[in-house]
């Protein structure tokens, strides 16, 4: 299958492109730069030239494939009301290229969207939170409306994905553990993050692409719920930094942006994907690759 990924330079989405072409597929990667053109062509895979505010480039890439996998997303946090609209609207321009096709189109969320109910992880089943609540709901409301045209569109719900150089939002943390000099948790760190490694995440996009199942959601994650009080004690070892608990009400003041999260329990299950998708991660967990961390000077 030829397919258009977005995102296809980033982690995630380098991944994703090995794990395609591996597979025996053609990659269409996006790309608005030359460095970037000469990573995809150095990875097999084609570049196209453009960008998520092009959506004149999103509808031609997705028109030039058989099937599209929605990666790229805008880290910004300063502007992450924005950018969640952004992409609502750059989903709506790859959709509008495969009506009719009957192409899969492969949303990326994450898996606090899942409303699950009190007392249990939010599973595949569960229906994404409003995006008045939860701005970032904004990509599976999308997917929901491409589906509702005719379009074969679903949903990865994306957890911490990591390796050693990279753990998703545990990345800004360990920057904030540097700069505060300690390693800190929120309460007593009970609250849980979900996490798979990036190489069970890649296989995962490859699985869902080839099974094309029109309004699926798909739940990436290994490791259904991680406290964060283990993941700071991992950091402060590996930093040489002491550990210590912020009380709640000083989480923004000392995470920034991150202490939205910081506090968040976002436990999430992924058996039913394993299941009907016949995926099994084998990679190491979130705790072993922080335990291996690799330090930049």
């Amino acid at each position: 299958m030829r397919v258009f990924v977005t995102g296809a330079t980033g982690f995630v989405g380098s991944a994703v492109t090995a794990e395609l072409i591996s597979a025996g597929h053609q990659v269409l990667g996006l790309t608005r730069s030359e460095g970037g053109v000469r990573a995809l062509e150095a990875a097999g895979a084609q570049a196209h030239r453009g960008s998520l505010e092009d959506l004149d480039s999103l509808k031609a890439g997705a028109a030039a494939a058989e099937g599209v996998i929605h990666l790229a997303f805008n880290h910004d946090f300063s502007t992450y009301m924005a950018n969640c609209e952004d992409d609502r609207r750059a989903i709506g321009a790859l959709a509008s290229a495969l009506v009719g096709t009957g192409g899969p189109l492969l949303v990326t969320s994450g898996t606090g969207m899942g409303l699950g109910a009190p007392g249990r992880p939010a599973t595949e089943d569960d229906a994404p939170a409003p995006s008045s609540a939860i701005p970032r709901a904004a990509s599976e409301e999308a997917a929901e409306a491409a589906a509702a045209q005719g379009v074969n569109a679903s949903v990865v719900r994306l957890p911490q994905v990591h390796d050693t150089r990279r753990q998703g939002l545990v990345t800004y943390a360990i920057a904030v553990a540097r700069e505060k000099g300690v390693s800190a948790y929120v309460g007593d760190g009970a609250n849980r993050w979900t996490a798979a490694h990036v190489s069970d995440v890649a296989r995962l996009y490859r699985l869902a692409l080839e099974r094309g199942e029109r309004g699926a959601r798909w739940h990436a994650l290994a490791e259904e719920g991680i406290p964060m009080r283990a993941i700071a004690e991992t950091l402060g070892k590996r930093l040489g930094l002491p550990v210590v608990s912020i009380p709640a009400e000083q989480a923004g003041e000392h995470f920034g942006w991150l202490g939205m999260f910081a506090s968040s329990d976002i436990p999430a299950s992924g058996a039913l994907t394993r299941q009907r998708l016949g995926w099994t991660p084998t990679g190491p967990g979130l705790i072993a690759d922080l335990e291996q961390l690799v330090l930049d000077a």
